[in-house]
């Protein structure tokens, strides 16, 4: 008897904390927990939208500052898990293979996504599959300062920009800065040449010759940039005026503007050796279901992206935070078409180059800021740094699998 009530007991106090939250697990249908690691500015865009066009649903905004480790810490556990979270592409392949992902294209009706940058859906994809509904992209652009670098001064080609560089530099002035001894930033240089840190199958430094050549002419520039590359370095040089010219992304507009800069934005450089532009990595930022979610609340879920897709929504957050749309139709709106930063990322786009989503993405970061580390700073020879640093990727994409 005691053991009988003891056993009702317990089950009364779990079926209390999962009605109160306590256990986590979502049981309303029309409730839905979205993690993110976004910007004040983007979720309350989104909020307002989703409280007005979706009166039915309750959609509950958590922000987490280490989003990657969460998500890998709650797999497909409802008990901890949110049940959609808005994240760059770049991890879809790592969560995708840990299975914890949902494809997005039976939760949409069909020819929905139209409308959306080629780029952008491709980024979304892993193997075939679609998993993320894009809602907006970031990419690097060729940012100035006019105070400096007049208009008619802006390089169209890299040889250009070191003519101006070797020109501008001197006394603690820099007539170009930028973090060129980080990955992220100088995988343009990298690409501009018609080399790659990985291709999609997962191999590192596809066309080695091509790196290789960019590395050394890349090491040009390095040579009239400060040593410290850090984004605290090159943004204070920049907004401080001693500076005249970076590449840097959307989130140094704000900065800029509040400095009081008269700031220009430029399509990246050509590379005259190659005739192809710099052309930076994209990061899309969208929304991702999780499998317990699709399969338990494919109603509200579906409802939910049925209203992202919705034109407005790219309106709302570009306006808001400066953030170029995935879906083409937004820029139709005359706020949008009248940014000249959002019109600038949309430009950039055409040769922006998505960042890998791959597993194998993960080690090349470490393994290609070390190079750059080697080449840039360290004054190692290139050929033999490159073939150290390609061996290194082999091998630990091998131990990946």
């Amino acid at each position: 008897m005691k053991r009988t009530l003891a056993i009702v007991l317990a089950l009364t106090m779990l079926l209390s904390l999962a009605a109160c939250g306590g256990g986590k697990i979502q049981t309303d249908p029309n409730r839905l927990v979205i993690w993110h690691d976004k910007e004040d500015a983007v979720i309350e865009a989104l909020s307002a939208y989703l409280e007005e066009a979706l009166p039915g649903v309750e959609v509950v905004f958590e922000k987490k500052t280490s989003l990657t480790d969460s998500l890998k810490l709650v797999g497909n556990d409802p008990n901890s898990a949110p049940d959609l979270f808005i994240f760059a592409h770049d991890k879809i392949g790592v969560f995708a293979e840990m299975g914890i992902l949902s494809p997005i294209t039976g939760l949409l009706d069909e020819g929905v996504l139209e409308d959306y940058l080629d780029m952008t859906l491709e980024a979304a994809s892993y193997k075939g599959t679609l998993y993320q509904l894009p809602l907006y992209f970031e990419t690097l652009m060729f940012m100035y300062n006019r105070r400096y670098m007049q208009d008619e001064e802006v390089p169209a080609t890299t040889d250009e920009l070191l003519a101006y560089m070797q020109a501008n530099t001197g006394r603690g002035r820099y007539g170009f800065v930028e973090q060129h001894s980080t990955a992220y930033y100088s995988a343009a240089w990298i690409h501009g040449f018609g080399g790659s840190i990985i291709d999609s199958a997962g191999e590192p430094f596809t066309e080695p010759e091509a790196v290789k050549e960019a590395l050394r002419y890349h090491l040009q520039f390095v040579e009239l940039m400060p040593g410290e590359t850090e984004y605290a370095t090159v943004n204070t040089l920049f907004l401080e005026g001693k500076a005249d010219a970076t590449i840097g992304g959307p989130w140094m507009v704000p900065s800029a503007r509040a400095a009081e800069i008269d700031l220009g934005i430029a399509p990246m450089p050509v590379v005259d050796a190659t005739g192809m532009a710099l052309a930076p990595y994209s990061g899309v930022q969208g929304i991702h279901v999780l499998k317990f979610a699709a399969e338990n609340k494919a109603e509200a879920v579906k409802v939910l992206l049925d209203a992202l897709t919705d034109p407005q929504v790219g309106v709302s957050m570009a306006l808001a935070s400066g953030c170029a749309p995935a879906n083409s139709k937004c820029y139709e709106d005359p706020a949008v078409a009248d940014d000249a930063l959002v019109q600038a990322m949309r430009e950039t786009a055409q040769i922006a180059v998505p960042m890998p989503n791959i597993p194998e993405m993960d080690v090349m970061w470490t393994v290609t800021s070390n190079l750059l580390t080697d080449v840039n700073l360290s004054g190692k020879d290139v050929d033999s740094a490159f073939d150290e640093a390609l061996k290194e990727a082999r091998n630990l994409i091998a131990n990946m699998k």
